[in-house]
């Protein structure tokens, strides 16, 4: 795959600095119809623009074009190549007019249609990050070209639509409905979004701002149930919000859509924030999905001020958005919700992400990426924009405190309201607020990539600070250390980590856990001794915190070969019939049944030890408590019994206080497909009888997790396009086609795979193109022979960007997982 081949341009970075001093967008005003046909809309943009006078182009990535006219002069649709429309403007104001036929696409980006299986209706949603925008409607699409947008749109007589700005139904026919918007707030045009359909409506109001909730109709009670809470949480970020920022949420209403298919957890819309929908719960959940949730609305709160009052002027700025929202919304959801314990899930939920991808080859610093174009700018939308950048923002809070940490942000918002910043435009206004000369401190920690690594060495009696090798950053750890005796309570004590060794004496058998309260940013591994510690006070521990930093340093130690896979079951069996936390299951369960066992010398016996550990904490669990959800839902993961699953499935011998909902029901059949022990004529009858779009998701997991030629062979029709899928559905075919255990009929897709990557960017695309990259990445092949395979493909010539970061990703996780049975045997 060449880039020439790609059907559209990447923007790039020089072209969007040249585009930028040659024109100004004065307003977009935009006429959709959405009622007329199940695979297009047409799509009617008029820009009002002024131009210094010279060549530029405009981004269009139509079906089909009607007719385009600038200042009433026709152009010819014919000049539209690779997603540009080539415009010669002269100097002063100008009115150009698009009339085209746009696509609705179904990779969870542009304007993404799809219909409930539950109930025949179809639902739209409008995604225009990163560079989707152009499929919905014509537009100079880069972040600093902000302009104010004017929506009108035609939909089924049965549809409510929702936008970034206030809407009013106009206008009634026999089938059709128009909907008139009001002018937005000056908006990047990646932020643009409509959401259109039959959708069950809730509406309320806070401190002056309209608050309403949508979802589709099938799942409406569950909305119901879920309201109280999600507007709860709403009013509280609110307040929390305005208190911290002494600035208004400045657009209008604040719509919250929970809509099907989406690919990321949510999207910051002003006026019409997106969610998954999954995000509505439909049956029992841990109290970790709830927390997760929680977090989530705060993080799409937070981003109205910064991202949304203030959006930074390049994608290479992008982390600002990310670090920042993801900070204050753990320490909002923290501080003002029923979620106090918001940080423990944090732990669990966000550490590894971000720490792995600081390991990787593709790590980056988190600042200063350059992002050449916006599909370069992509592949660095990752753990390290989210949970280092958030974790260097609180370090930096924790430093300046709060008094000049929201000074320099207020002023950060003030100066550049409705407006485009960079990094320097933030870090100065917290040096104005009095942080001082913050350049050693963006030089280290934002600007060098990689963590330090943290390892006791007991013989010098002292923390050995091992800095990245290409570039070492000069970075302070200021952090705690927790000591215990094998068998006693762990105590804390302050300590700062700035030289290459730290004295830290201790004695020969006490266990030591640095950063137990993961103050800083930095990779703590694992000693012997403290891992033997580790072991023997699990049962005993009962600090939340603590516990997940063990679970850390054990999964750091795991992923960098230094200790075996046999020592983290051992840690599992003694944590596990302990565990009073959901978070710890959620997380370090599938951790541990899946990779974990996968690298053990008897996966079977590893397995085994875990469902024991799981249904230990099933009898001592207290009946109907998330504990015991999460609990039962590792005992179906890791059960080997047949017989015992079944029993489940036809709900008998299950633990008091169980039961079996739709979530449930689908991980036992996804676990007895793995086993081979149901057919596919009874997981299509399952879904039959109860369609829905989450089943259909589980649906197909389960088919793909089939150990059978055909199974696997109609999971790869939806890799390589032979068959159509949508986004959830293609993630569960690769979660399911490569299955431990599963090798004789998953050989042949080893070489299928690598030989048909390079030209997969011509089947799918987007956000959807990495997932495929990753989800059906060999990873059950543990074999040298895999890792040079992959590795000529990582080097081979025009490979698509995507494909490669994701390749490079896949790879280096794979040859980890190598370097630890080979290390230990397995």
């Amino acid at each position: 795959m060449t880039e020439s081949s790609s059907p559209y341009r990447s923007l790039q970075f020089t072209e969007a600095v040249e585009r930028f001093d040659l024109i100004e967008v004065t307003a977009y005003d935009v006429v959709l119809d959405l009622a007329a046909d199940d695979k297009t809309f047409t799509s009617l943009t008029t820009i009002t623009f002024t131009s210094q006078g010279g060549d530029t182009f405009v981004d269009l990535k139509a079906a089909h074009v009607h007719r385009i006219t600038l200042d009433g002069a026709e152009i010819s649709p014919d000049l539209v190549e690779r997603g540009r429309l080539p415009i010669t403007a002269t100097a002063g104001e100008h009115q150009l007019v698009v009339d085209a036929v746009m696509p609705f696409r179904n990779d969870g980006e542009g304007l993404h249609r799809s219909v409930d299986p539950a109930d025949g209706r179809a639902y739209v949603y409008g995604m225009s990050f990163m560079d989707a925008a152009p499929s919905i409607f014509a537009c100079f699409d880069q972040p600093d070209l902000k302009a104010p947008f004017t929506f009108h749109v035609t939909a089924p007589i049965d549809w409510t639509v929702i936008g970034n700005a206030p809407g009013t139904q106009v206008e009634r026919g026999s089938s059709s409905a128009l909907w008139e918007f009001e002018q937005t707030q000056p908006l990047s045009t990646y932020f643009v979004t409509l959401v259109a359909g039959p959708w069950h409506m809730i509406h309320d109001e806070h401190d002056g701002i309209p608050l309403s909730l949508s979802a589709r109709r099938s799942i409406a009670e569950h909305l119901d149930k879920d309201a109280d809470e999600l507007l709860t949480l709403t009013r509280q970020c609110f307040d929390e919000f305005h208190r911290l920022f002494g600035i208004r949420y400045p657009f209008g209403n604040y719509h919250q859509a929970f809509v099907p298919e989406f690919n990321a957890g949510a999207m910051e819309n002003p006026g019409c924030v997106t969610f998954r929908d999954p995000l509505v719960f439909t049956s029992k959940v841990t109290r970790s999905q709830r927390i997760q949730r929680a977090t989530t609305v705060a993080h799409e709160m937070a981003h109205q001020w910064f991202g949304n009052i203030v959006t930074p002027k390049w994608w290479d700025d992008l982390w600002l958005n990310e670090s920042f929202a993801e900070y204050m919304g753990n320490r909002v959801t923290a501080d003002v919700t029923e979620y106090d314990d918001a940080w423990v899930h944090v732990s669990y939920a966000r550490r590894q992400w971000g720490l792995v991808a600081d390991q990787r080859p593709s790590t980056h610093p988190v600042a200063g990426n350059g992002a050449v174009d916006a599909v370069a700018a992509l592949q660095d939308f990752d753990g390290i924009s989210y949970a280092k950048g958030s974790t260097i923002l609180r370090q930096l809070n924790a430093s300046l405190g709060d008094e000049v940490f929201f000074a320099g942000a207020i002023d950060h918002f003030e100066r550049n309201r409705f407006g485009n910043a960079t990094m320097a435009d933030l870090f100065a206004s917290w040096e104005r607020a009095g942080a001082g000369d913050l350049s050693n401190f963006t030089s280290n920690w934002l600007r060098t990539a990689g963590p330090d690594a943290l390892l006791l060495d007991r013989q010098a009696g002292a923390i050995v600070k091992t800095p990245p090798s290409e570039h070492p950053a000069e970075r302070a750890h200021t952090v705690q250390v927790a000591t215990a005796e094998p068998s006693g309570a762990w105590e804390r004590s302050a300590i700062t980590i700035s030289q290459p060794t730290t004295p830290l004496p201790v004695g020969p058998e006490t266990g030591v856990l640095i950063d137990p309260d993961q103050d800083t940013w930095a990779l703590p591994l694992p000693d012997p001794v403290s891992l033997t510690a580790y072991k023997t006070t699990m049962a005993t521990t009962s600090d939340p915190m603590l516990r997940s930093s063990i679970w850390n340093t054990v999964r750091n130690g795991l992923h960098n070969a230094l200790i075996s896979p046999a020592d983290v079951l051992d840690v599992a069996s003694a944590a596990l019939p302990s565990e009073d936390n959901d978070d710890a299951l959620s997380y370090t369960l599938p951790f541990l049944t899946g990779k974990t066992v996968a690298l053990a010398t008897d996966p079977k016996v590893a397995l085994d030890t875990l469902h024991v550990g799981c249904r230990s904490l099933l009898e001592r669990a207290t009946a109907g408590t998330t504990v015991q959800l999460a609990a039962f839902q590792g005992a179906v993961d890791s059960a080997s019994d047949t017989e015992l699953l079944n029993a489940w499935l036809g709900k008998s011998e299950l633990p008091h206080g169980v039961e079996i909902d739709d979530d449930l029901r689908w991980r036992i059949l996804v676990r007895l497909a793995s086993l081979d022990a149901v057919g596919r004529d009874d997981l299509d009858r399952q879904l039959a009888e109860s369609p829905s779009t989450k089943a259909g998701v589980d649906h197909a997991r389960a088919v793909a997790s089939l150990p059978h030629a055909e199974a696997k062979a109609w999971a790869w029709e939806r890799f390589d396009g032979s068959v159509d899928a949508s986004n959830y559905e293609l993630i569960a075919c690769g979660t399911g086609l490569w299955r431990a255990g599963q090798d004789e009929v998953t050989a042949p897709y080893v070489d299928r795979y690598f030989d048909e990557l390079p030209g997969i960017a011509a089947v799918h695309s987007g956000w959807v193109l990495g997932d495929v990259v990753a989800y059906f990445f060999p990873m059950t092949s543990l074999q040298s022979s895999t890792l040079e395979r992959a590795g000529a493909v990582i080097e081979s010539e025009g490979l698509d960007l995507t494909v490669r970061r994701n390749l490079v990703d896949m790879t280096d996780e794979l040859r980890r997982r190598v370097a630890v049975r080979e290390a230990f045997g397995a």
